[in-house]
């Protein structure tokens, strides 16, 4: 047990943190690792997901040898390589998923926010204890009040506490299933997820960052470019020509 594990099955990446015998919790060489496999896909992969080995823990985030005997120096560029992973996992030009099977916790919970879709069974616990350490939550963190709301989120990063699932509304889990229906519930969204062309998926997730860090002005007008740019790739007129051959005449716009 050690490094995360990755494994490509039907054109999904699967990477399974994989130390269980110490709640899957990761430590600085796990960062990279994790990070190069977001980065090179390679041609075929449509979709990551990510999940943890056993049956009780995503992961608990940053394994706390990470964070002994650190200087400002040596700080700075733990959570420099921190942020990289995430940002890596964020801009992913195809759809990431969280499938939590257990405690998220931490760094972990960051990289459930930075993906795009969370599958969760029930019962989950899910929190940000840094300041139980004496250190900030930083990096991705910064995407919770988008999900649960600023004063929900100032509370749960200020008192370090475990939450359950509800506690962080309807807006985080895309789908909530049984452990032993959540693989099934992940296959179902993947399902989903990799129906459509690759360069519309990273299309749309290049605009989605655009959309998380500009006003409405710039990302109307990035969205103008983007649509107009897709046409340069014949997948887009082949998507439409499917797309129009399968939809019923009532349902395109037209005189039935």
């Amino acid at each position: 047990m050690g490094l995360p594990t990755v494994a490509d099955l039907d054109r999904v990446r699967w990477i399974t943190f994989n130390r269980p015998e110490a709640a899957n919790a990761l430590r600085v060489e796990d960062l990279d690792h994790v990070a190069d496999a977001v980065r090179d896909l390679g041609g075929g992969i449509r979709a990551i997901v990510f999940t943890g080995a056993g049956e009780r823990t995503f992961s608990a985030g940053m394994h706390l040898d990470a964070f002994r005997d650190l200087t400002p120096i040596t700080a700075r560029r733990l959570i420099a390589r921190v942020a990289d992973f995430l940002r890596a996992v964020r801009l992913s030009p195809v759809p990431t998923v969280a499938m939590l099977n257990g405690t998220c916790l931490g760094a972990a919970l960051e990289l459930a926010l930075a993906c795009d879709i969370r599958i969760a069974h029930p019962a989950v616990r899910l929190g940000l204890p840094e300041v139980k350490l004496g250190i900030p939550s930083v990096a991705d963190a910064a995407l919770l009040p988008a999900f649960v709301g600023l004063s929900r989120a100032r509370e749960m990063i200020l008192t370090g506490d475990l939450y359950d699932l509800e506690a962080f509304g309807p807006g985080f889990a895309n789908r909530v299933a049984e452990p032993e229906r959540l693989r099934a519930a992940t296959l179902a969204m993947l399902e989903k997820l990799t129906a459509h062309t690759p360069q519309v998926i990273a299309a749309q997730k290049s605009l989605f960052e655009t959309w998380l860090n500009h006003g409405i002005t710039t990302s109307v007008s990035s969205s103008v470019d983007v649509f107009g740019d897709l046409f340069d790739d014949p997948a887009t007129a082949e998507a439409v020509e499917r797309y129009q051959h399968r939809t019923p005449r009532s349902a395109r716009g037209g005189t039935p």
